[in-house]
């Protein structure tokens, strides 16, 4: 029997580029695929000489870390480019952001130097604002006293395997309430991940008067290396 020929193998990218995006507006319930679409069909109108994937069905070496959700806005989510050629980052930027749908932006190019590790190694916790309605500062301060001082925060979550309990306390690194309306919830990312809405379940079981009159609004402010109490962009050098 005949045996497939294999394809010509792809170069290996020249440059790699790290770059943040941010989800704004009514592109936040934009979900994570179609992001990746339209980011990828702004690379091909801004003629960026990308690198692929070598097969016998080649791809552009495009690589996502910590992604947000569906119907969370973001101001910091990554990725990272193969390119063909060298390419100036700030150019790269503008090119991108010009051939973006509008709410899909580049904020940040980065050329990620030879040794220095991957974005998801740098990926540590994520700061998230929460927009809730229907509890008074007062009840929303005691919601969050309360959390901070449980040894744990069971929670649960549908899957598609049913109902899975876990302790979302661990992940906790920071949480406030700086005004009325407002949560601040700062997250470790790890197994399980912990997720802003985990944070809104944990607090209307440790204050039974946090009680939500609309669905919490979500939105990623910043996320990276967790040093010193605070988030350290990935971008930023030791």
């Amino acid at each position: 029997m005949a045996t497939r020929e294999q394809p010509p193998q792809s170069p290996p990218p020249v440059q790699r580029l790290q770059v943040r995006y941010c989800k704004r507006g009514r592109a936040r319930f934009t979900s994570h695929r179609d992001v990746a679409r339209a980011l990828e069909r702004a690379l091909r109108r801004a003629d960026i000489p990308m690198a692929y994937s070598s097969g016998f069905n080649p791809h552009p070496r495009i690589s996502y870390a910590g992604a947000s959700a569906t119907g969370a806005a973001t101001e910091a989510d990554y990725l990272e480019l193969g390119l063909a050629r060298s390419c100036d980052p700030g150019w790269v930027r503008d090119a991108m952001s010009a051939a973006l749908p509008e709410g899909i932006d580049v904020l940040e190019v980065v050329e990620r130097g030879i040794g220095e590790p991957s974005l998801t190694d740098r990926l540590e916790a994520s700061t998230w604002q929460i927009a809730v309605a229907g509890p008074s500062h007062d009840v929303a301060r005691r919601a969050v006293a309360a959390a901070l001082a449980a040894a744990s925060l069971p929670v649960e979550r549908l899957t598609k395997n049913g109902v899975r309990q876990f302790d979302a306390r661990p992940a906790v690194l920071a949480l406030e309430a700086p005004e009325a309306g407002t949560i601040l919830a700062t997250l470790r990312q790890e197994v399980p991940l912990v997720r802003p809405d985990d944070v809104v379940q944990a607090l209307g079981r440790v204050e039974p008067d946090f009680v939500l009159a609309s669905a919490a609004l979500y939105a990623r402010l910043d996320q990276g290396l967790y040093r010193d109490g605070r988030i350290v962009s990935p971008f930023e050098k030791p």
